[in-house]
């Protein structure tokens, strides 16, 4: 007997390089799913292992069925299938709407996850006909699992559409896939992938006026993201809305052109503002400042990639003792996935953060929200999305977000 192993990217590709060594009569023994392991474990995607054995006698033939044990893989999604998911979106934007505490039209909703569904039959009717010949491992799926298995794959793929993460999508849709029944109905389905993206998003936190407490509030993060503006937007909405008593502070001295649109702001505002230009300057204003509720501390932009940067913004953080600061990390959601992992691994080698994200007019997707939350575990805060101060912006919407990376709003 001659066994071997054969990895690849996914379970089909890797029976057929077993089948094209060791021939047709090879019998697959085992897969598995192997994992990255270190510390780039979440950039890199896991494998497919197959254990195939072949018998050059041919005495193993009549065992065959008894010796084929597959490993359970979860989830079990290739993303490669291509699946016409097309038509289904506008089904697929209701129902991901659709906060089970809530709803208020049960009846319209399931007659379009009837519609759902009908299209989805349709489609495994075409799928089952199609003269693509894939290699067979397990036994027959029974039809109430081939639903199920599409009906996942099609949460997948708009997922992976809306730019999430491979890997945060096989994690959500791992963590539920087995509480499905074989026969569960595409509504549940949608409805947990739904509330499970909800529970991931987490409870957006904002800045809070204590009575009788200074905060010192600094906004962090790389060049061009619109830190100043949303400082203005939220000194507005601080100020006028919930009436606190706010300040201005600014350590942007590398251009003159952010001192004087801060100012501008403030003048606007009518709250003070001051420059500070050292650490020293920063402890000053901190006795100035103590009758304040919030001062808002507006830093420079800095480059992830400088360490003496990234230096001197620690220091200037820790003029503040921890338990009178926040900090926000101002980050744009037009950047690509893989520069956001490693400005907030830099960023967090200085201190804790939680998100802000803007320029969400200027992108289709959101993907990146869900990414960047799953990867730091930071709490999510505000998102901006335009020029307008102070009316573009607002606490990130966790179920609209949830709604969208599902196909709603597209």
């Amino acid at each position: 007997m001659i066994i071997k192993k054969f990895q690849a990217g996914t379970e089909t590709e890797a029976i057929l390089l077993a089948k094209d060594e060791l021939g047709k009569d090879a019998i697959v023994m085992n897969i598995k799913t192997i994992s990255p392991r270190g510390v780039y474990r979440l950039f890199r995607k896991p494998v497919v292992e197959v254990t195939a054995a072949i018998d050059e006698a041919g005495i193993l033939a009549a065992e065959k069925k008894e010796t084929l044990k597959v490993e359970k893989i979860a989830p079990k999604f290739n993303p490669n299938l291509i699946y016409d998911n097309s038509e289904v979106i506008s089904a697929l934007n209701i129902s991901a709407a659709v906060n089970t505490e809530t709803r208020e039209d049960t009846s319209a909703i399931e007659k379009k996850l009837n519609n759902l569904q009908e299209l989805l039959e349709t489609q495994l009717r075409e799928k089952q006909t199609n003269k693509r010949e894939l290699v067979k491992v397990l036994e027959p799926k029974s039809e109430e699992e081939e639903k199920k298995s599409s009906y996942m794959q099609l949460v997948y793929n708009q997922l992976v559409k809306n730019e999430v993460d491979e890997i945060f999508v096989n994690q959500i849709i791992g963590e539920i896939e087995n509480k499905f029944k074989k026969d569960t109905a595409v509504d549940n389905i949608l409805s947990n992938v739904y509330q499970k993206i909800v529970l991931k998003l987490g409870q957006p936190k904002t800045i809070e006026v204590i009575e009788g407490k200074t905060k010192f509030v600094f906004f962090i993060g790389p060049t061009g993201v619109g830190k100043t503006t949303t400082i203005a937007k939220i000194a507005s909405d601080l100020k006028i809305n919930k009436k606190a008593k706010i300040a201005m502070l600014t350590s942007d001295t590398y251009r003159i052109a952010a001192v004087e649109q801060l100012r501008t702001y403030a003048n606007i505002l009518s709250v003070p503002m001051k420059v500070i230009y050292t650490e020293e300057e920063i402890i000053e204003a901190k006795k100035e400042l103590n009758d304040y509720d919030i001062v808002l501390v507006d830093t420079a932009g800095r480059s992830h990639k400088n360490r003496e940067q990234r230096d001197d913004l620690e220091k200037l953080i820790h003029t503040v003792e921890e338990e009178e600061r926040e900090i926000y990390l101002v980050l744009s959601a037009t950047t690509k996935y893989k520069d956001l992992t490693r400005i907030t691994e830099c960023y967090s080698e200085i201190t804790n953060y939680r998100l802000i994200f803007t320029k969400l007019d200027e992108t289709i997707s959101v993907g990146n929200i869900l990414n960047i939350k799953m990867l730091t575990s930071a709490d999510l805060s505000y998102a901006a999305y335009g020029q307008n101060v102070p009316d573009d912006i607002s606490k990130i919407d966790t179920q609209e977000t949830a709604k969208k990376l599902l196909g709603g709003n597209d």
